[in-house]
């Protein structure tokens, strides 16, 4: 058994430690922007396929102390590179330090390098490894004089699922748009609203929780191409994924832009990830909107002032949002956005407020909530 770290962004950690949980990983502790947990190759594959949230899976493959080079060498030149690297693999070293005595990053990577070069030599009796191959990407992480050698599973960011093929100026990254529905009370009985889609992400990325599509599905990983993980076990996970999909599922989605483009675009990248069927894209101006419907939920990422647009347009359309779901108290509204007058231009303080990092922007996620739908029979109200 490994520990495997499933990176985030800040404030998003009780919601991957959520989802660590639901994917039955054992062993799980939370740091600030990880999730650690146990696990095998089958758990990485998983982790890599279905985490909605993470940003990176990364596979530990060694942990000491060391306030000196000669420490972080033994350390690094102590782990079995022989069994994870071929002859040819492109291996690549990065280095992050953190309130350590080792505090020349670039100085780190060199030493490291070389540690784990040596130690190929000792099974591979060449000078220079060609680094043609398949590629690992490594993390020597050292804070507060512990080391963290770590192999990045995932390859590219996990928000990169391969659905969206084009985009909007500031789009909204897929793993955040997958953390703000799952912070709201939304569920796949309830219609969605999404009045400022962009490119689409919110909604598409609330119809594939609805159906179970995990987001790993429409691309590879680097792990995938390295020699240490059996094949049969992305082949095992990814059909698991698939068969898992609860096809006969389509939720009522509305999403609406006011840019013409932006709406073919949603519609284009709603089709790419198979979720066409559930989501009703519109090109409409906010002012001009009418509710679809009662006990709705409205999930947006509006523009705020440092991403586009000029502010007097974006607190007008602020106070236009607060005069429409005046109009209906069944309806729960979450907003995202850096705007700290935005409870006042909206005209109603939030129930709730958290903080949230879209990108490297503060934010803080406002949370309006509506009368409760009426209780099925036989069901718990949500």
């Amino acid at each position: 058994m490994y520990r495997i770290i499933a990176t985030t962004s800040f404030g998003l950690e009780s919601i991957v430690k959520r989802e660590a949980i639901d994917l039955g990983f054992t062993g799980i502790t939370v740091s600030d922007g990880a999730v650690e947990f146990e696990g095998g190759f089958e758990e990485i594959a998983r982790a890599n396929l279905q985490f909605r949230c993470a940003d990176k899976i990364m596979l530990v493959l060694g942990r000491f102390k060391a306030a000196s080079f000669e420490e972080l060498f033994d350390g690094v030149y102590g782990i079995n590179w022989q069994d994870i690297l071929e002859k040819n693999a492109n291996f690549i070293i990065n280095g992050k330090s953190v309130r350590s005595t080792l505090s020349s990053v670039p100085a780190v990577q060199s030493v490291a390098e070389k540690a784990v070069i040596k130690k190929l030599q000792t099974k591979y009796s060449i000078e220079r490894f060609p680094k043609t191959g398949s590629t690992y990407s490594l993390l020597v992480s050292v804070l507060k004089d512990e080391v963290t050698v770590s192999l990045n599973t995932s390859g590219g960011s996990l928000h990169k699922r391969g659905y969206r093929a084009a985009q909007v100026l500031a789009p909204l990254k897929e793993t955040m748009a997958a953390a703000l529905v799952k912070l709201s009370y939304w569920n796949k009985d309830r219609i969605l609203l999404d009045p400022c889609c962009g490119s689409g992400t919110i909604a598409i990325e609330a119809a594939m929780i609805a159906k179970n599509i995990a987001p790993g599905l429409f691309r590879t990983f680097d792990s995938e191409k390295h020699s240490c993980i059996p094949a049969s076990v992305w082949k095992d996970e990814r059909a698991k994924a698939r068969g898992a999909i609860v096809q006969e599922c389509v939720p009522t989605i509305y999403a609406s832009d006011i840019n013409a483009h932006a709406v073919e675009i949603a519609a284009s990248n709603a089709e790419k990830a198979c979720v066409e069927d559930c989501i009703k894209f519109e090109q409409i101006p906010f002012n001009k909107l009418t509710l679809p419907g009662k006990y709705g939920v409205c999930i947006a990422n509006p523009p705020y002032s440092e991403r586009m647009g000029d502010l007097k347009d974006t607190e007008r359309l602020y106070r236009d949002m607060g005069r429409l779901f005046k109009q209906d108290p069944t309806w729960s509204v979450y907003i995202i956005t850096s705007h700290e007058g935005f409870e006042k231009l909206y005209g109603k303080k939030a129930d709730k407020k958290r903080k949230l990092y879209n990108g490297n922007v503060k934010t803080d996620y406002y949370q309006f909530y509506g009368l409760r739908p009426p209780k099925k029979t036989g069901e718990s109200n949500d």
